[in-house]
């Protein structure tokens, strides 16, 4: 059984730096690419950024230059380096495969950044 574990989450003060990190068991980690997602009351879930096997990255227009993705493909772990945050990015966030699949989602680590 595949499954995806969110840590790292927290409270930040605006201009603070966050890392999050997501284990992934099973066998999906060595042949998908990777994506870390969040999302906000009432609204849809949102890709912010996608690692792919190779390592190549790709990030929603209001993440990039402040946050990184990346995996470790040797401990089967995704991580998302956070910095300068703002509140707007105070949301639950998520890791899946990219694009994501409903057979994966895990319990997400809060993120809030107060102002």
């Amino acid at each position: 059984q595949v499954q995806l574990v969110e840590s790292g989450g927290g409270l930040v003060q605006a201009g603070g730096s966050l890392t999050l990190s997501c284990a992934a068991s099973g066998s999906i980690f060595s042949i998908n690419a990777m994506g870390w997602y969040r999302q906000t009351p009432g609204k849809q879930r949102v890709l912010v950024a996608v690692v792919t096997t190779g390592g190549s990255t790709n990030y929603v227009d209001s993440v990039k230059g402040r946050f990184t993705i990346s995996r470790d493909n040797a401990k089967n772990m995704v991580y998302l380096q956070m910095n300068s945050l703002k509140p707007e990015d105070t949301a639950v966030y998520y890791c899946n495969i990219a694009p994501g699949s409903p057979r994966y989602w895990g319990q997400g680590t809060q993120v809030t950044v107060s102002s």
